[in-house]
């Protein structure tokens, strides 16, 4: 079917192009001293977000596809539907209605893992440990385990990534404690050996994502399959241990541990003939340590031997590219992005972000679709990321991605951009508070940068974020300052900047506007009609 736009009758867009900020991370929250996008110097968003045309918009739970609003959203589920214009069922609630539903347990692939585990050999389950909804469920994980129980599978191994960073930072005591109280229980009858193996903090070990620190990986591999790392006797031992030698240390930036038995063996190594589950449903961080198990010309380290193994993920995580082959609950299919209808009426564009976001505004952006559209009309453009701790840095690429974006702009070959600065984000999440202010002041000079060339261009800009982070940095409690470091539940600002606004339209009055209306503000504002299956604008004209 060929997708197919309608021209509206009286606004053709302007003369210059229409350019998409998306400042991640950058949420809409109290007025309170642990708020680093308040408490920031900001002149250029203070004065956008008191102009005519602002609005803000939800950026988690349903609005976004999560299951209730409860959850949290994020960069991936975020730029999902602004580029559909429309709202998937997403991650966690589609394991959640596979699970609830038994069909996960149907499948050929389920069937691969549990028969392995039947035929003495063990079940590996790699994946992020808490309920933070982003990446992973514990619920979720437990569902597997007590499947694997009731499929007679004699011998597991979980391989733990501490979380710190969807959840509180010191909580990994709490689902560790949830866990082997699980396992106990299943242990104590003697036909079952399910144990605690490997693990580590999510941004030290296993779970990288855009080819960011292939040593994170590394590390991982090392741990899980080979045995190799820091040896404790139980992984609450390892992150008490971590805990006292370092106070400030929060889960995220936990090293990599391996459990041992009384003669110091690691007890849960990975061997020919098991079978081993990614149990994230996110695919950013999964896929590397994917391309490790799967990959035979692998380059990236050197994974001293690479056992027969069935490898599975809990979801395909690109789906272009087949990482990874197996996966037991399928995807979303999103289709009709807003890309895909631009480049039909072969208007072009480009997307422009660092490593750490790059994959949001191609990959996410596109529906979950690896590379190009149409390599005629797009150009992407990925600026590498500082391999640190982003609170060392925390201005990021930002600069350069503003400088980039305005080489573009002035090319006159586009009518189309879009850009992530990953600063809000990324820097929210090390909970650093001071690092957090100095980020978001990036961006907000950043941004004023590029205002000025949409004046000169006699352009459009939209300013709006994909989740809340550095919005809030801290809870308080019995005057307690905690550290705050996961994605907020505050809504996100959206503005149009119109230098040439003669009030041709105005913000229209949608019910519960969320991050799925923007694609088709975005049509509107290029001059074309409302997709029919899209969800409405934010604009209407007068």
């Amino acid at each position: 079917m060929t997708l197919k736009l309608k021209k509206l009758q009286n606004f053709n867009g302007r003369s210059g192009p229409l350019l998409l900020v998306i400042m991640d991370g950058v949420g809409i929250g109290k007025k309170y001293d642990g708020n680093a996008v308040y408490k920031a110097n900001t002149p250029v968003l203070d004065k956008l977000f008191n102009s005519q045309i602002y609005t803000q918009l939800k950026a988690h739970g349903p609005a976004v596809g999560l299951p209730s609003d409860d959850d949290m959203g994020n960069s991936e589920v975020g730029h999902n539907a602004i580029g559909a214009g429309r709202v998937f069922a997403q991650g966690a609630k589609l394991v959640n209605k596979s699970i609830e539903s038994g069909e996960i347990f149907k499948s050929d692939i389920w069937k691969n893992v549990t028969e392995r585990g039947k035929q003495h050999s063990t079940v590996h389950f790699i994946g992020l440990l808490s309920d933070g909804n982003v990446h992973s469920h514990i619920d979720q994980l437990f569902a597997l385990i007590n499947q694997c129980q009731k499929e007679a599978v004699s011998k597991l191994r979980l391989h733990v990534l501490l979380d710190g960073r969807d959840v509180p930072g010191k909580s990994a005591l709490k689902y560790l404690k949830q866990t082997e109280d699980l396992l106990a229980g299943i242990n104590s009858n003697p036909n079952f050996d399910y144990r605690i193996a490997s693990g580590g903090g999510r941004m030290k070990v296993t779970m990288d994502r855009y080819n960011a620190d292939w040593n994170i990986v590394k590390k991982g591999w090392d741990a899980h399959v080979l045995g190799i790392g820091r040896k404790f006797h139980s992984a609450v031992q390892a992150v008490e241990t971590f805990y006292g030698e370092d106070e400030n240390i929060i889960d995220q930036y936990l090293d990599s541990f391996v459990i041992v038995d009384n003669s110091e063996k690691p007890i849960g190594t990975i061997e020919d003939g098991d079978s081993v589950v990614f149990f994230n449903f996110r695919g950013d961080r999964a896929i590397e340590l994917s391309r490790a198990f799967e990959e035979k010309e692998f380059k990236f380290f050197d994974r001293v031997r690479v056992p027969n193994v069935f490898y599975a993920g809990m979801m395909q995580y690109d789906g272009d590219l087949l990482i990874p082959k197996n996966y037991l609950v399928f995807p979303p299919s999103i289709d009709k992005t807003i890309s895909e209808y631009l480049c039909n009426e072969k208007v072009p564009s480009f997307a422009v972000s660092e490593t750490q976001k790059y994959g949001h505004v191609t990959y996410f952006w596109n529906g979950n679709r690896s590379g190009y559209i149409d390599s005629s009309l797009e150009t992407y453009i990925e600026i590498p990321s500082d391999r640190i701790e982003f609170d060392k840095a925390p201005k990021m690429k930002a600069y350069e991605i503003t400088e980039k974006t305005i080489e573009l702009i002035k090319s006159g070959k586009y009518r189309f951009g879009r850009i992530n600065y990953p600063n809000g984000d990324m820097v929210g999440h090390t909970g650093n508070f001071d690092a957090a202010v100095i980020s978001v002041e990036s961006v907000d000079e950043c941004v004023g940068k590029l205002l000025k060339v949409i004046d000169e261009v006699k352009g459009i800009a939209i300013i709006t974020a994909d989740h809340g982070n550095s919005d809030e940095m801290y809870t308080e409690k019995d005057g307690i300052k905690t550290p705050k470091t996961a994605h907020t539940l505050n809504p996100v600002p959206f503005v149009i900047y119109d230098p040439l606004y003669n009030n041709e339209y105005q913000l229209a009055a949608v019910n519960n506007p969320g991050l799925s209306n923007i694609a088709a503000t975005i049509l509107n504002l290029l001059g074309f009609e409302k997709v029919k299956d899209y969800d409405d604008s934010l604009i209407k004209f007068t």
